[in-house]
């Protein structure tokens, strides 16, 4: 019997994705839990395995198509189907529809599909409620996806009713507070009336479009406010005006030479373009630097990494310098917040970002409660994270919520940086490659040169949050923790 691929929920808060890309094609083989298809969200990137074995017997959904969560997208069949030419079978076969629809009866809801049956579970549905238009009154998929649509239409409009404005996603809600907008004036065109991220940015660009205001609505010059002869003369004596420069902008991309090409963007590199530029554009950052002697962690890690590789575990430097860093929020708070205009907003715990970067580009996973973990923890956190970022395995809900994040741009072999904030976080911390270097040292026989392994530490902070003796404090309290590792 064919199976259906489905469009995953790819978070909480999440209801929709993009189908990026089909890794298979019709014809091909695939074998259970095989990625099939790449989708995308306004956070991350993902695969989506293929619920059994067999052969794509159809593609349903286009590349680049946004779809609803549970959205039947292939269907996959058996070998003997595929070299039979069977033609796949819908997911649920419907008869001819009875003349006239009537409610499911109780004693007649166990007559459902197993299609049928999952949608009533997944969305909370009293059978009892839902009239179907199969024979003899059978509920159909059909039945219960214009049922669920109609629930859904009707709770926005209770919710649209109740709050003012329809129901948005968190993406859409930050967009409509940085720009100051009133959802109730956007038209939106998802489901149920729901306003989308492209709606919202259709929006914004409209609204950017201002006509030019005609003279009698611009601003004056004083002269309507002089006597009627002294206006005159100075309106005959005033030199034709130039027209005032516009906004710069930027600059238009010149033609395609024929020594040039054209590099599509992919979808996470413009993400990443449009966080970087609202970063800068939210926060005024300011970096400070710090060197810090690594002989202990250095040492320490030496001395475990083989007891931490016969559990599994990759022992990296990075779950020394998230301690580190959680050492320094503890110590400066402030450090841990978010800044809301006229106050802040302290954070009990650490949510710590830790940047990764991909192939084609950079992502941000978030381990939760890092404050509440020890190295062995967070080893295991970071390897986690790291390992499903990479092979696309990230759920939206794991890129989201950071307090506070790191960098370890010294895996490059860069020895310095200044990174942009993760928003919106207060700062985040750099860290640059571990390079052994002669120093001056000091002993109790007085100062001696020695070999040590040294690292440039960074932090760029907001400084709306905080200011160079607080950032230096937490950077301080970083370098203590490291040099001063036991």
């Amino acid at each position: 019997m064919p199976t259906e691929v489905l469009m995953p929920k790819l978070g909480e808060s999440v209801v929709e994705g993009t189908l990026s890309k089909w890794l298979k094609k019709v014809g091909d083989t695939v074998s259970e839990y095989e990625p099939i298809a790449e989708v995308s969200s306004d956070k991350v990137d993902t695969e989506i395995p293929a619920p059994a074995s067999g052969v794509v017997l159809k593609l349903l959904v286009e590349e680049g198509t946004t779809v609803h969560a549970d959205t039947t997208i292939a269907i996959i069949g058996t070998p003997e189907e595929a070299k039979a030419g069977v033609k796949p079978a819908a997911p649920e076969v419907e008869a001819p529809a009875a003349e006239e629809s009537t409610p499911m009866k109780k004693a007649e809801i166990g007559k459902i599909s197993p299609v049928v049956a999952r949608l009533a579970a997944e969305y909370n549905v009293d059978l009892s409620q839902v009239k179907g238009t199969g024979l003899h009154g059978r509920i159909t998929k059909k039945d219960m996806m214009a049922y669920i649509e109609e629930r859904e239409k009707a709770k926005a409009a209770a919710q649209e009713a109740a709050k003012g404005a329809p129901p948005v996603s968190p993406v859409v809600a930050r967009l409509a507070a940085e720009h100051n907008i009133d959802l109730k004036q956007v038209k939106g065109t998802g489901k149920g009336g729901r306003v989308t991220k492209k709606d919202i940015t259709r929006y914004i660009e409209e609204r950017g479009k201002e006509k030019e205001l005609p003279a009698w609505e611009q601003p004056g010059t004083g002269i309507l406010f002089r006597p009627l002869e002294e206006s005159m003369k100075l309106q005959e004596e005033k030199p034709a005006p130039h027209p005032a420069p516009g906004p710069a902008g930027p600059p238009q991309p010149a033609a395609i030479g024929p020594e040039e090409e054209a590099m599509p963007l992919s979808r996470m590199r413009l993400l990443i373009a449009e966080h970087m530029v609202r970063s800068k554009h939210t926060s005024p950052h300011a970096t400070t630097v710090m060197e810090v002697d690594m002989s202990r962690v250095v040492a320490h890690r030496n001395r475990h990494k083989e007891e931490f590789a016969r559990e599994g575990i990759k022992l990296t430097y990075t779950p020394y310098f998230i301690t580190a860093a959680i050492a320094g929020l503890k110590a400066v708070p402030e450090a841990n917040s978010v800044w809301a205009e006229d106050k802040l907003i302290l954070k009990k715990r650490v949510h710590m970002g830790m940047a990764v970067a991909l192939e084609n580009g950079l992502i941000v996973p978030v381990i939760r409660n890092a404050d509440s973990m020890n190295l062995r923890g967070l080893a295991i956190a970071v390897n986690d994270l790291a390992e499903r970022a990479r092979s696309k395995k990230l759920l939206p809900d794991d890129v989201q919520g950071a307090t506070f994040s790191i960098t370890n741009h010294g895996v490059t072999g860069s020895l310095f940086a200044a990174p942009i904030i993760n928003q919106p976080n207060a700062g985040i911390l750099g860290v640059g490659a571990i390079v052994k270097r002669v120093v001056v040292v000091e002993t109790p026989e007085g100062d001696q040169i020695a070999i040590r392994p040294m690292c440039y530490i960074s932090f760029t902070f907001d400084h709306r949050i905080l200011d160079g003796a607080s950032a230096d404090k937490f950077l301080g309290r970083v370098k203590k923790a490291l040099e001063e590792w036991s």
